[in-house]
């Protein structure tokens, strides 16, 4: 079976709060992020 996946847009804490939200109710859940700017929130 595949893996599902999950492509976020925007890596501000918006983009970063669902990806580890996510993260919480899906540990299998392949994750990818997208940022324009080379700079990431990790307050998430």
């Amino acid at each position: 079976m595949a893996k599902e996946k999950l492509v976020v847009i925007g890596g501000d804490a918006a983009g970063m709060s669902a990806a580890s939200q996510a993260r919480r109710l899906r540990a299998d859940l392949a994750i990818t992020a997208f940022e324009k700017s080379p700079h990431t929130s990790y307050a998430a």
